[in-house]
């Protein structure tokens, strides 16, 4: 274990002066509310948890624990699945929740300017007043925009609009020793030498602390449409994703969703979607300013569903309709943890190979005796297979888990994808990044986190062991 320094009463008391006393932390549902995030990994409380209102006080902050070598892990609200925000070697709690104001919506630039305890559902409620988007659309629209950017989120509109790095046009950071940094800001274009600000997206805190974000916008569509379409065969259902894309149809989210997710979203929903009794299932939406354009990526939408195999599609063109299916898909990852003991491996593979990837992770599933349900942004090649433990006794279940998420990145790897499509490395996916990337890489990644972070105390233990 590094050699780190303890919070004690007088550096309590430093703190307490920074942030005030009403903001330090040791309460025992304090403590344990910032042990953990939503992944699997065991708790490790920090001694301390901090909450800071700005920017000033994350940089004083930041120059005590890095004079006095505490280690300290950012948090946002906390619901990553990698465990990103565990405090592994105690330390501080850096609490961005205060942090949690919209400073700006520039509509004339198309950008907003937040702080990074903003909740992504609260940013786009306040764009979407006024006729814009920020198109990030993680699962959880309870996750906080400096954790997004912590970990380089993606979501259902991946496919057509990217991912969070493609929306960050400035930061503001807080590296290690405290120095504040200014990164970018509201220009479209920037060329001027190293890109510290890529580097600082997807490091999953652990090269600054993000205390500021200017985000690109792009004007609302007017008109969506959503269709729900069963299919026969898995294969075929997985094949028409890139096929709806050959025709030139660019959906703002294709998601693919087994029968086991339907039902588990029914079960869980307590109400029926419109059709549950086939091997698979695509969600397709599509976008346009007028009824027709969103007509003729319909017309085309159905006429390739068709020709791939499809049973049947169900329209749905009323913002009431497409809320149902939505909340059918984005229960899901919260619909399997109401009924098992789950996992999750969001491995991304090329959109040509998913379904070597389904099938390859149903041969796991027969394997193992394990539920794997594989749903995914098909659009984008990122599924998420979700290791339901089922029928399996503790024993087993604690035996094989290990087992199956191994097999199932290396599949990923086989495939030409990657080990995370979304959701970081964190803690518990670190042992598999030499095999995605090799020595090689990982020592250079050591290089940067020493050039920010020569004494390791900002989130480590996350993405490799330093």
């Amino acid at each position: 274990m590094p050699e780190y320094g303890q919070v004690t009463q007088e550096t309590r008391g430093k703190l307490e002066e920074i942030v005030g006393a009403k903001y330090v932390s040791d309460a025992p549902e304090d403590i344990e509310r910032h042990s953990v995030d939503e992944s699997l990994e065991p708790p490790h409380p920090p001694e301390v948890v901090v909450s800071p209102a700005d920017t000033d006080e994350v940089s004083a902050v930041m120059r005590l624990a890095y004079s006095e070598r505490i280690p300290v892990t950012p948090q946002g609200s906390r619901t990553g699945l990698s465990g990103g925000s565990h405090p592994v070697y105690g330390g501080i709690a850096l609490n961005l929740e205060r942090m949690n104001r919209i400073l700006e919506v520039d509509a004339e630039n198309l950008m907003a300017v937040v702080e990074p305890g903003v909740l992504i559902m609260d940013l786009h409620a306040e764009t979407e007043k006024q006729g814009l988007l920020y198109p990030p659309d993680p699962g959880q629209e309870s996750g906080s925009l400096g954790g997004n950017i912590s970990t380089n989120a993606g979501g259902v509109r991946g496919l057509k609009y990217g991912v969070t790095r493609d929306f960050v046009q400035g930061l503001e950071a807080v590296l290690p020793d405290g120095e504040i940094i200014t990164l970018g800001g509201k220009v479209v274009k920037n060329s001027t030498a190293y890109s510290l600000m890529d580097l600082i997206i997807g490091s999953e805190g652990t090269l600054a602390v993000v205390t500021k974000a200017t985000l690109k916008l792009v004007p609302k569509p007017r008109h969506t449409a959503l269709v729900y379409v069963p299919f026969d065969s898995t294969r075929d259902a997985a094949r028409t994703v890139s096929e709806i894309v050959r025709r030139k149809v660019m959906p703002f989210a294709l998601e693919f969703m087994p029968q086991h997710a339907v039902e588990t979203a029914e079960r869980h929903l307590g109400r029926r979607l419109p059709d549950n009794s086939h091997p698979a299932y695509l969600l397709i939406a599509v976008e346009g300013n007028s009824e027709g354009e969103v007509e003729s990526q319909l017309e085309t939408v159905g006429e390739v569903c068709i020709e791939m195999g499809a049973e049947d599609a169900y329209v749905a063109d009323t913002a009431s309709r497409q809320q149902q299916l939505w909340e059918g898909r984005k229960c899901l990852f919260d619909a399997y943890k109401a009924f098992w003991e789950i996992d999750e491996v969001d491995a991304c593979v090329p959109r040509s190979r998913i379904p070597d990837y389904i099938e390859g992770a149903e041969e796991v599933q027969e394997r193992y005796g394990v539920i794997i349900s594989n749903i995914g942004h098909a659009g984008d090649g990122n599924v998420h297979s979700i290791i339901a433990k089922g029928n399996l006794d503790d024993e087993e279940w604690h035996r094989v888990l290990p087992l199956v998420i191994g097999e199932l990145i290396e599949l990923a790897l086989e495939l030409g994808g990657t080990l995370s499509g979304e959701h970081g490395v964190g803690l518990a996916k670190k042992d598999y990044l030499v095999g995605q990337v090799g020595e090689v890489q990982v020592e250079l990644m050591r290089g940067i986190k020493r050039a920010f972070d020569p004494r390791n105390i900002l989130n480590p233990s996350k993405v490799f062991d330093f």
